[in-house]
């Protein structure tokens, strides 16, 4: 009889630590974010998956539509029929890197951005007649997400909130929005933090680039017309400040 147990990633860890690809073990996929446009050469991007285990490695790839909630990204159960996904299995050999090719093949001109989750599973093998084993597989989510034409992100801070964590230490919290009908990331531009104590003596004064943003916070995904709650792990040296923030995105 064969068990088998399926771990996955956390999609919300995977954005906030991995810059191009996240690794299990030996398999490693990546970009973990891909952006696409609905014409022109950013049609069509590629994911590559690299197996180092000592035995070939059995993927599948498979997408599905995905929803805003509460500022979050969220799988539905729809299949992301305007995306084109080639090869959609493969096996992967030792020491090997297979290239996935995934393309939008929906309608050029689209209202709002449209957004999927594209899962990479590792697929069981099928172990001989009478064996019993273990086995553990990893699935990896990546967001593809394919920009409305001509539009352009308008992602911004519309507020702060000072959140005490449990070792009594007060980090920022930004309200974000983004009036646009395409997404945005934060980590697309630079992020100004000011505090003053309740004298008006400034006591704070930061200022993160676009790589620092990604490093702490993650990429920082705004949806079209949407708001998110972003806590970071800035820390404020006083407890009550009025705390400023502003966002400058750069050019895409």
């Amino acid at each position: 009889m064969i068990r088998s147990l399926l771990t996955s990633l956390s999609l919300a860890a995977m954005s906030a630590c991995c810059l191009a690809g996240t690794a299990a073990q030996a398999m490693t996929v990546q970009p973990v974010i891909v952006d696409l446009s609905t014409a022109g050469g950013r049609m069509s991007a590629v994911v590559t998956v690299e197996n180092s285990f000592a035995t070939a490695l059995p993927v599948e790839l498979k997408a599905v539509e995905a929803d805003f909630k509460d500022g979050g990204l969220i799988a539905s159960t729809r299949d992301a029929d305007d995306l084109l996904i080639f090869p959609p299995q493969a096996l992967i050999q030792p020491g090997r890197t297979q290239s996935f090719r995934v393309q939008w093949v929906g309608e050029p001109e689209i209202a709002t951005s449209k957004h999927f989750f594209l899962t990479v599973a590792q697929l069981p093998v099928k172990l001989p007649e009478g064996q019993s084993a273990v086995q553990i597989l990893y699935n990896f989510q990546v967001i593809v997400s394919v920009g409305a034409p001509g539009a352009k992100p308008e992602v911004r801070v519309a507020g702060t909130e000072q959140t005490k964590g449990e070792d009594g230490k007060v980090r920022l919290t930004l309200n974000l929005e983004n009036q646009s009908n395409t997404y945005g990331y934060l980590s697309e531009g630079t992020l100004k933090i000011s505090e003053k104590d309740a004298s008006g003596k400034e006591v704070m004064r930061q200022t993160l680039t676009g790589a620092e943003i990604l490093q702490q916070m993650g990429y920082g995904l705004v949806g079209p017309g949407q708001k998110r709650r972003l806590q970071t792990p800035i820390e404020l040296p006083v407890e009550g400040g009025t705390v400023e923030a502003i966002f400058s995105p750069r050019s895409r």
